[in-house]
C-alpha cells in the first residue's frame, strides 16, 4: 500500500489529467502507461550501456544521434512547446518503430498507442509530476507495483460486456486456494489488468523466491512462460502488460484473443487457471469455437468459459474462478451438463459461495468461488461447501475496512479438508457426497444443502407484556397532558 507524500503526488498527477480534460479513468492510466514506458525505456538504454561499459561489450544505443531528443531525460529539459512537438511527434512514432524488435517487452504493446495529452503546458505539468513521483521510488519495483494497483483502484466504474476488477483480495485468496509453484503454467483467459497474474507473481515471489529467482531456467521461464493472459480490449491489453512488469515479470505474454473463438487453439497446455471471466450473457453461436459447444451448447459466456477451462488445463490442471450464482442451481440442459462435467469426468473440490456486496461498487451480483482439478476420469468425491458472511469490508458501496473477515478461515480450512469431515449442515462450511449432489440435479447452491440452527427464544408471559403496555399508555397519556398544557 502506498500513503502520505507518494500518494498525494499520485493525486494530484491524477487531478492534473482531470482538469486536462480526461476524465475517463482507463485513458489516464492508458496515457500514464506511455509515459512510464518511455521513462523506463531512456533508464533501461542508460542501464545497459553502462553494463557494456563495466563488462567492455559493444553495445548500440536503440537511440540513435537523431533519436536523442527522443529519451526522457533531454526531453524533459526542453521548453512546453518543443516538448510537446517531440512528443507527439517524434516520440510516439519512434516507438511504434521499434515494435518490430520482439526482444523489447517495453514496446510490444505500444503498436497502436495514441497521445492524448491536450496542451504543451499539461504535458510539461505532467512530466514534471512524474519525474516527482519517480525520485519518490517509482523506480523501485515493489513501489511501482503498489503504484499501479493504487491507480488500478480508481477504475470505479464497469466495463462493457460484464467487466468489472476484481477486488485484490478476492484474487489473493483465490491464489492461495490453489498455492502455486514455481514451475506453473498459468493463464487467465479473460485478462483485464492481469490482477490474477499479478498476485500468482507476488505469491511466487513470497513463498518460492530461492527456488526461481536462484535458478536460472526457473527464472527465465517465471519472466516469459509461466504467465499467460488474453483480452479482447487493447486498453486493458497495455494496462494488464504494464502491470505484469512493474511487478517484476520482464517479458509477459499478454495477448490479443477472443478465448472463446478459434482464434484461441489451447488445449492441454496450463497446469493453473486464475480467472473471473465476464458475464456478458450470450454470443452468437457462430463465433464459439465447434468444440466448447460440444460440452454444453449455449450462449452463455459465463457457462462456455468453464467448458474453456477445462479444455486449456492439462490433465493434474487446476482452476479457480468466480462464477455468477445462477451457474450453480441454473435449470437449463446447458447449466447442468457443464456441472454434470465437472462432477461426473472430473474433481470439483469446493464451492466458496460470497456475498452480493463483494463486488461494489462495480456491481452487486452475487458470485461464488469454483475450484476443481482436471482429470478427465472423474475423481469427485465430497465437495466442500463455504458460506462467505465477511470479507473484511463492508458491503455497501463505500467498502470500508471491518474486523469481520472469513478469507483467513476459508485458506485454511480448505488446505485442511480432512478436518471438515463431521461438520454439522449448520456450520458455515461442511462437505456434501457427490451422490447427493447427483440426486440433486447437480444443483450447487449452498442453500440447497445447508440446514437453519433453530434456536428457541423465549418471552415473557402475556401478562407482563399487558402490563407493560398499559405502562406505557399512562407515559403517553401524562405526555399528552403537559404538551396540551404548553399550548
Amino acid at each position: 500500500m502506498i500513503t502520505g507524500e507518494l500518494k498525494n503526488k499520485i493525486d494530484s498527477l491524477w487531478e492534473t489529467f482531470w482538469t486536462g480534460g480526461l476524465t475517463n479513468p482507463l485513458t489516464v492510466i492508458e496515457q500514464i502507461t506511455y509515459l512510464m514506458f518511455i521513462h523506463d525505456l531512456d533508464a533501461m538504454d542508460d542501464l545497459r550501456a553502462k553494463e557494456a561499459v563495466m563488462l567492455d561489450l559493444p553495445y548500440t544505443s536503440i537511440f540513435g544521434a537523431e533519436q536523442r531528443q527522443y529519451k526522457w531525460s533531454v526531453f524533459r529539459d526542453l521548453p512546453a512547446a518543443e516538448m510537446f512537438n517531440i512528443v507527439q511527434n517524434g516520440v510516439f512514432p519512434f516507438l511504434k518503430g521499434l515494435h518490430a524488435d520482439q526482444d523489447s517487452a517495453y514496446t510490444k504493446y505500444m503498436g497502436d498507442a495514441i497521445f492524448m495529452i491536450p496542451t504543451p503546458q499539461k504535458l510539461s505539468q505532467i512530466v514534471d509530476q512524474m519525474d516527482a513521483i519517480y525520485a519518490s521510488g517509482l523506480a523501485n519495483k515493489d513501489i511501482r507495483g503498489d503504484v499501479y494497483e493504487y491507480l488500478l483502484s480508481k477504475l470505479s466504474t464497469a466495463g462493457t460486456n460484464g467487466q468489472f476488477r476484481t477486488p485484490r483480495h478476492i484474487i489473493r485468496m483465490m491464489v492461495e486456494l490453489l498455492n502455486p509453484g514455481p514451475d506453473e503454467r498459468i493463464c487467465d483467459p479473460a485478462c483485464g489488468t492481469s490482477g490474477f497474474l499479478v498476485a500468482a507473481g507476488e505469491y511466487l515471489k513470497e513463498k518460492c523466491k530461492d527456488e526461481i529467482f536462484y535458478d536460472p531456467v526457473r527464472l527465465a521461464h517465471y519472466n516469459t512462460a509461466m504467465f499467460t493472459g488474453y483480452d479482447m480490449d487493447r486498453t486493458m491489453l497495455r494496462i494488464g502488460a504494464m502491470n505484469m512488469m512493474t511487478h517484476g515479470v520482464e517479458n509477459p505474454s499478454i495477448q490479443y484473443r477472443d478465448s472463446l473463438s478459434d482464434q484461441n487453439a489451447d488445449m492441454d497446455k496450463y497446469t493453473m487457471i486464475l480467472a473471473n471471466p465476464p458475464f456478458k450473457g450470450s454470443l452468437d453461436a457462430d463465433i464459439v469455437a465447434p468444440g466448447l459447444l460440444k460440452v454444453c451448447k449455449t450462449k452463455k459466456t459465463e457457462l462456455l468459459f468453464l467448458a474453456l477451462f477445462l479444455r486449456m488445463l492439462k490433465v493434474g490442471g487446476r482452476c479457480a474462478c468466480i462464477v455468477p450464482d445462477g451457474v450453480l442451481f441454473g435449470s437449463s440442459k446447458a447449466h447442468k451438463d457443464i456441472r454434470r462435467e465437472i462432477i461426473e469426468n472430473h474433481r470439483l473440490e469446493a464451492v466458496i459461495s460470497m456475498p452480493s456486496g463483494v463486488f461494489k461498487p462495480y456491481a452487486g451480483v452475487s458470485t461464488a468461488v469454483l475450484v476443481f482439478t482436471k482429470t478427465g476420469h472423474g475423481g469427485t468425491d465430497k465437495v466442500w461447501f463455504y458460506d462467505m458472511r465477511a470479507d473484511g469490508f463492508s458491503l455497501d458501496d463505500k467498502r470500508t475496512a471491518v474486523a469481520d473477515n472469513d478469507i483467513p478461515d476459508i485458506v485454511a480450512r480448505f488446505h485442511d479438508l480432512a478436518g471438515e469431515e463431521g461438520r454439522e449442515r449448520t456450520e458455515q462450511s461442511f462437505l456434501v457426497p457427490m451422490a447427493e449432489i447427483v440426486e440433486n440435479g447437480y444443483d450447487l447452491s449452498i442453500n440447497k444443502y445447508k440446514k437453519t440452527a433453530y434456536v428457541p427464544v423465549e418471552y415473557p408471559p402475556t401478562s407482563e407484556i399487558f402490563a407493560q403496555l398499559r405502562e406505557l399508555e399512562k407515559e403517553i397519556a401524562r405526555g399528552l397532558e403537559e404538551l396540551e398544557g404548553m399550548v
